[in-house]
């Protein structure tokens, strides 16, 4: 409520105490992040934050949402693409009455699908990014 599972949490102090952040084994990696609340708000901003900062401690490279605010103009509806006007990670409602077919709604399914394909065009650049640095690397010795 308001933060992070108290399981995400716990990853988080395991993953730090078994010696990944001295060894920075995930350093450079790419990470983003999403949470999901019954209120349009529900402090998740705060538990998006938590996700930032663990993956900056961590010497990640953290991925924004990437689309425009939604439904934030007279003209916008609650069909709109990142309808909760989120920028640094995906943002999500869902109605506690509702089942998981209808919640969240297909505007907050549709922004996790562009998120997700996202962090797959990055992953795809970062590693064409690597892999052309060590052609060129070799190539000048």
């Amino acid at each position: 409520m308001g933060s992070i599972s108290s399981g995400l949490k716990r990853f988080f102090e395991e993953v730090f105490f078994q010696g990944r952040w001295t060894e920075q084994v995930w350093k450079d990696k790419l990470a983003g992040g999403f949470t999901d609340s019954g209120s349009r708000s529900g402090d998740k901003v705060n538990t998006i934050f938590d996700i930032v900062t663990f993956a900056g401690q961590m010497g990640m490279l953290w991925v924004p949402v990437g689309d425009p605010p939604g439904n934030n103009w007279s003209g916008g509806s609650e069909g709109d693409i990142n309808r909760l006007g989120s920028s640094v990670g995906l943002l999500t409602q869902s109605n506690g009455d509702q089942a998981q077919s209808l919640a969240p709604p297909d505007a907050d399914r549709r922004t996790a699908e562009r998120y997700g394909e996202r962090m797959a065009q990055m992953a795809r650049h970062f590693a064409w990014e690597k892999r052309h640095e060590t052609e060129h690397l070799s190539a000048a010795h």
